[in-house]
């Protein structure tokens, strides 16, 4: 079946962590709002998403209301307003005060029991970014080469520590996130659940959907999609992501 939607993760998927796009990618992704409606589905702020790809994209009003941002997981939904020239607010999952404050003690004892709460850390530790409470072990703003440097030596490590974190939080959705961070949302919202209210949005099925994500193992924040049967492709970095996007656009452009 033909794919009218493209989703992708964001960071490690179209960009170096927490780094803005590429020329290149900025590029392919104009060209393909003019053939397809886009998704971005990750764990960041939506704040993160402007400085990430929109401010990056030199499109115009049509194209971005062919754009969907779906920040911290799909926990919340923007979509481009043509008319106020704006990007509106279509709903929050957000957490409430007192969940808040349970996961975020929890994610620092886990942290502490597992000897991975930095004393010196880039940035805060945990972030409250009010859908979902985000852990970082080295700090939220860790430099990219630091990042991956500690990932690299320590994958079995961070899924412990979200094992961990997931067991004394049964009641809450706990997911890998980004290079170094463990993500937590109310249970049963998910990139699974953002992908279904999309679908419902365009009125498209799992069979019109194409995913890209760097996390499609069982616990990772990308999963949820794959599992809900939406065509997904692993990569291991942007520059896949781009090659891929290439071949589509010398397909179907």
């Amino acid at each position: 079946m033909t794919k009218k939607l493209i989703a992708f993760d964001l960071d490690d998927t179209l960009a170096i962590t927490k780094s803005p796009i590429s020329d290149r990618m900025s590029e392919l992704f104009t060209k393909l709002l003019d053939n397809y409606h886009l998704c971005v589905i990750s764990g960041g702020k939506i704040e993160q998403f402007h400085v990430q790809v929109v401010d990056r994209l030199d499109a115009t009003d049509e194209q971005l209301s062919h754009l969907h941002l779906m920040p911290t997981c799909g926990t919340r939904y923007y979509r481009y307003d043509v008319t106020n020239e704006s990007w509106k607010l279509q709903y929050a999952e957000d957490l409430e005060p007192e969940q808040k404050k349970h996961i975020i003690e929890v994610m620092e004892q886990s942290a502490k029991d597992q000897g991975l709460w930095a004393e010196e850390p880039y940035g805060e530790l945990i972030e409250d970014r009010n859908s979902q409470i985000t852990y970082a072990v080295l700090g939220q703003e860790a430099p990219a080469e630091v990042k991956y440097a500690w990932a690299e030596k320590n994958a079995e490590t961070k899924l412990k520590l979200r094992e961990l974190i997931a067991e004394r939080l049964p009641d809450f959705e706990v997911r890998l996130g980004g290079t170094t961070s463990v993500d937590v949302t109310r249970i049963g919202i998910d990139k699974a659940y953002g992908m279904r209210k999309l679908m419902d949005e365009l009125n498209i099925s799992t069979d019109e959907i194409l995913f890209f994500g760097d996390k499609l193992q069982e616990g990772g924040n990308d999963y949820p999609v794959k599992a809900l049967g939406i065509d997904s492709i692993e990569v291991g970095k942007w520059e896949d992501t781009a090659f891929a996007l290439e071949g589509i656009l010398g397909v179907t452009v």
